[in-house]
């Protein structure tokens, strides 16, 4: 059988029924399993506010343009961002008229501080932080930098549900101003695919609800959970259809439970990796952490020539992957090309190893003699 890089666990029985309860109950959209992981997902992370999206990607938008709302910001004033991540992250930069400036990146593949701090300038306005492979890198320095300067600061939490340093969840560290977390079809906690954005302050949390139905001031769960259907409501804003269903809430919340124990089996591959991959000089593993809860989304290995270590693992039916291609090497990215050279030396040798809750003991070996085998 063969070993996919990214395979997801769903707990089927436990998810059926959850399902099924909305389904006879009758109600599948926004509200009853929405609102019953919101407030879960408040307990678990301590994040005091949590509106649940149908993606990781509209919330990125809703930060951008609630912030740009609140803080007067311009059309093409400037957010500083990664070249090291879905491109997602950085077309809800684009969605707003702002303009991505690309810093390069430190040994964790997130954002070196030194880096960020010579790129800002007068039109500087925000940092977006990428919790890359559930890392928190040195967000602590990025924070510092954000309060120095007056920026406000968005944490990409795609990969981190789950990451905590010392027991808190990074999201809930004081200078983070939002948070938004993946729950896509093969992230720890998966789901169809959804998200959820954290504010730290109520009025935020209420335009997003807002914003992400249609700009409308009561939601239909909202109108129809006092008993009789109120149909009346006001429309305050242009907004989006971006609201998070009671289908895929269902799932967040059967996995929920399972989230701590199995990143804890992601931390005990990520060892046996590192460890089998300690005396081969010619490949280069990032960096663990400095803490010991890290979500460990991917694995990833820095390689001589990644394309023929892809080749070599297909023909043993294992599949890697990349993540992620240089952003700065897309035709709309491309007049930053040449701005992060470490970030676009790394991007060219990176390669991304299975994991996930399906790999035994014995996969994770043969996967690291294959790669030994072929690179030592």
């Amino acid at each position: 059988m063969s070993i996919q890089v990214l395979k997801p666990k769903f707990h089927v029985d436990e998810c059926l029924e959850a399902v099924r309860e909305c389904l006879e109950i009758g109600w599948t959209g926004m509200g009853f399993k929405t609102v019953q992981f919101e407030q879960a997902w408040k307990e678990y992370t301590g994040h005091k506010y949590a509106y649940y999206l149908n993606s990781n990607t509209v919330g990125l938008h809703l930060a951008m343009k609630i912030l740009k709302m609140n803080g007067g910001w311009a059309d093409g004033d400037e957010v500083i961002t990664t070249p090291i991540t879905f491109v997602s992250t950085n077309h809800a930069i684009m969605y707003e008229n702002l303009h991505p400036v690309f810093a390069d990146l430190d040994e964790y593949l997130c954002l070196d501080p030194e880096d960020v701090e010579k790129k800002i300038t007068d039109k500087t306005r925000a940092v977006v932080f990428v919790g890359y492979g559930g890392r928190v890198g040195q967000l602590d320095k990025i924070i510092e930098i954000c309060k120095k300067h007056n920026l406000r600061l968005i944490l990409d939490a795609a990969h981190m549900s789950g990451t905590k340093v010392n027991g808190v969840c990074p999201g809930i560290w004081d200078g983070v101003d939002v948070t938004v977390y993946s729950f896509q079809a093969v992230k720890n906690l998966a789901t169809g695919d959804s998200g959820m954005i954290c504010w730290t302050n109520e009025e935020n949390d209420k335009v997003t609800r807002q914003l992400a139905w249609l700009g409308i001031n009561k939601d239909t769960y909202t109108r129809s959970n006092k008993g009789t259907y109120a149909w009346k409501y006001d429309v305050d804003y242009v907004g989006y259809k971006y609201n998070g269903n009671a289908i895929m809430a269902a799932i967040a919340l059967v996995q929920l439970p399972y989230l701590d124990e199995e990143n804890a089996r992601r931390r005990q591959i990520v060892d046996m990796y590192n460890e089998g991959f300690k005396n081969n000089k010619n490949i280069k593993a990032v960096p663990a952490p400095h803490h010991d809860e890290c979500s460990y989304h991917i694995y990833e290995l820095i390689v001589p020539d990644r394309e023929a270590l892809l080749g070599e693992l297909a023909k043993n039916d294992i599949y890697g992957g990349v993540h992620y291609r240089d952003n700065t090497e897309y035709s709309m990215y491309l007049y930053a090309n040449g701005t992060c050279p470490k970030a676009h030396e790394v991007s060219q040798h990176l390669i991304t190893l299975p994991l996930h809750m399906w790999l035994t003991d014995e996969d994770v070996q043969k996967i690291i003699d294959v790669v030994n085998g072929f690179t030592a």
